[in-house]
């Protein structure tokens, strides 16, 4: 039956041996999850994305053998032993009526470990050790270790393996000429680099049998020089078809690329084109990928004809029921991921489990089950005072537990700091968080009252049991003589547009929110993906090997300093994965950086300042002030001393850093605190 909501996006694909029964495609992302002896936890993470309707999921990558760990001890598929291990995922899977697939990565010279190997011995910029050269008998070894990994798949229950073809991994090492300076049978000409893909999947296939699901995941768009060219992405891909593969995915970009390719900055379905670009060129269904986050986008790239199927993956991070809720209608009630990047990437690639900002139980399934609507709480009354992240959090859990929750916010509108956040270039996707919340406030009934600001006397006579403070923070104001000037703006003031800014600026404080108030005051909002692709470099003729272009960002033509009292780097407190992206691009349009600056006065000249020695003015029409923040909990001395149970979440327990994703958890945390109190 078609879907009257998404009907390309709920089709279902034959592929012969098995039908899909929907086009949607969890991709792999790395949780650390699979890394664990006991993969209790990752079957619970699998089976609730199972349960919610997805069509087909790729695990994390797993390594075939030792040398391709991507750190010591992480996850590889080598004995029958660790393929028992994996039979809780597979079986926990099928139990939902789902399908999953084993990622089969060999790190290569991005591996964190001494043992790495590539096709040639290049360290990897983003890699500390250099790699050892592979012998033309390590290579062999290596293409039997991928066909025994799949085979031991097999043996754990997986439908299928997806090779992991792209984004700079080993066998894209191989490929492209960039990592491969081989003058024996497995380098130079085209069809020499492409060996050790075909014949990985040659022996997979081999070894898995023709009943068995095979993705091989192609880097169709490289971003770095000496990458492929467009026509060796045609031959590789249909090599791989003659070969034996039954999907083929789209890989985006190296790790090492200096192009933001998975960022919030980033513009929905951005790279579709690259996918569409290739039909034609084989039979094989298509998987486009990237940036990818609602429903709306997955159909209208399937509808044009861009892909057969669409790639999603921090998108189930965010919300399990995803495709449930797609194909019942209910899209508004979608958690949409943001492309944050700070709960999942960032703490994979600084070793840590990855989670989701707005969606604290992700990864942690078993240790925070779903909140469950209670008799007992009926008629609890709960205040919760403050409608950003936190708030927003609390409220939702409690009055999804039954709770007779009453949320008060100062200013008309939900979401605090998010709504500074949704207006910076770049972080529009911080709209979708605020939405979410409000239809989670709307079926839990919490009563919302906003242009609301409560007194302690208000609360204490309303008889609530607990009150909650997220009442968020305060900009704090340094101490700097001339600080009531004219010149002198706070943050909130230029991101809500309350005041004109002049054409220079110099901002106090380099943290995320002087970032943000760069980015809000040089880069205009995007149109769409051209724009992105003109400010990044990327060629959609693809004229150049991996598909590099000239880049020419657009400019609102301001000078800009950003400026701190510390010296060194700036911006080290940025996520990792996106905070190179965040300077690159107030580069790009002359923003300075300025470390180690002494602020001395601030008059109708300007701000004056000493740094390296050197005492200067600069002759600004502004002053922005990001120099940190004060939480704002003047109730709850108050409250405690009444007699109130108060607990302070958010800003209003620690201003140090704004920081959602702890905020959102503990808002979370909170109301299970709340729920065992007796009245």
């Amino acid at each position: 039956m078609t879907n009257a909501f998404y009907p390309h996006l709920f089709a279902p694909l034959d592929l012969g041996f098995t039908t899909l029964p929907n086009r949607l495609l969890m991709g792999s992302m790395h949780t650390g999850l699979e890394d664990h002896r006991d993969l209790t936890r990752l079957a619970a993470y699998f089976a609730a994305r199972a349960r919610g309707g997805v069509g087909l999921m790729v695990t994390g990558g797993v390594a075939p053998n030792r040398r391709g760990w991507l750190a010591p001890f992480s996850a590889k598929m080598t004995t029958t032993s660790e393929a028992r291990r994996h039979r809780i995922v597979t079986e926990a899977v099928h139990a939902e009526g789902g399908k999953i697939a084993l990622q089969l990565l060999h790190a290569g010279r991005y591996a964190m470990h001494p043992l790495l190997v590539a096709p040639s011995p290049l360290r990897a910029p983003i890699s500390p050790f250099r790699p050892w050269e592979m012998s033309p008998r390590l290579i062999r070894e290596t293409i039997q270790d991928f066909g025994r990994a799949a085979a031991l798949a097999r043996e754990a229950g997986y439908d299928g393996v997806e090779i992991m073809g792209s984004e700079g991994y080993l066998i894209n090492q191989f490929i492209a000429p960039r990592t491969n300076k081989r003058t024996d049978e497995w380098g130079g000409p085209p069809e020499n680099r492409f060996r050790f893909a075909v014949e990985v999947l040659r022996a997979v296939r081999q070894r898995a049998g023709n009943d068995f699901l095979i993705i091989f995941r192609l880097s169709m768009l490289d971003l770095v020089e000496e990458g492929s060219s467009w026509d060796e992405v045609v031959a590789l891909a249909q090599a791989l078809e003659k070969n034996g593969a039954d999907l083929l995915n789209t890989g985006i970009g190296w790790h090492e690329a200096r192009i933001p390719t998975i960022a919030a900055a980033v513009p929905r379905g951005a790279f579709s084109w690259v996918t569409a670009r290739l039909r034609g060129a084989v039979r094989l269904p298509l998987i486009a990928t990237n940036r990818i986050n609602t429903p709306e986008k997955a159909e209208e790239i399937l509808a044009s004809g861009q892909a057969d199927m669409v790639s999603l993956a921090r998108p189930f991070l965010a919300d399990a029921d995803f495709a449930r809720k797609a194909r019942e209608g209910r899209a508004a009630e979608i958690n949409t991921c943001i492309a944050c990047n700070q709960a999942c990437l960032d703490r994979i690639f600084a070793g840590k489990e990855a989670g989701c900002l707005v969606n604290p139980r992700a990864c942690r399934e078993t240790l925070l089950p779903p909140a469950t609507r209670r008799p007992e709480n009926a008629g609890r009354r709960i205040a919760v005072v403050g409608a950003g992240p936190a708030g927003l959090s609390c409220a939702a859990e409690l009055g999804e537990m039954g709770f007779d929750v009453h949320l008060f916010e100062a200013t008309h509108e939900l979401g605090g700091q998010f709504n500074l956040a949704k207006r910076i270039p770049g972080k529009e996707e911080f709209a979708e968080t605020i939405r979410y919340f409000q239809n989670r406030l709307q079926k839990a009934c919490v009563q919302v009252f906003l242009g609301r600001r409560v007194s302690a006397q208000d609360l204490v006579d309303g008889n609530f049991e607990a009150v909650v403070l997220a009442t968020g923070v305060v900009p704090r104001r340094p101490s700097i003589p001339g600080i009531d000037h004219p010149k002198v703006l706070s943050y909130i003031e230029v991101l809500r547009g309350l005041k004109p800014v002049g054409d220079r600026v110099a901002i106090i404080g380099a943290g995320g929110i002087g970032f943000d108030v760069a980015t809000f005051l040089c880069v205009p909002p995007h149109s769409g993906p051209d724009d992105y692709r003109r400010e990044w470099g990327i060629d959609p003729t693809y004229t150049t090997r991996g598909g590099l272009g000239s880049t020419s960002p657009a400019t609102t033509g301001r000078r800009v300093w950003l400026l701190q009292r510390t010296k060194g780097k700036m911006g080290t407190r940025l996520g990792k994965t996106t905070g190179w992206a965040h300077r690159l691009a107030l580069k790009h349009r002359g923003v300075q950086f300025w470390s180690g600056v002494e602020y001395l006065q601030i008059d109708d000249q300007g701000l004056h300042i000493r740094r390296n020695g050197q005492t200067d003015v600069l002759q600004v029409d502004h002053i922005v002030i990001c120099a940190g923040q004060e939480p704002l909990r003047d109730l709850q001395q108050p409250l405690e001393e009444a007699g109130l149970r108060v607990y302070c979440i958010g800003g209003a327990h620690l201003a140090a850093e704004l920081d959602a994703e702890r905020a959102i958890e503990e808002g979370l945390r909170t109301a299970l605190s709340i729920g065992p109190h007796a009245t």
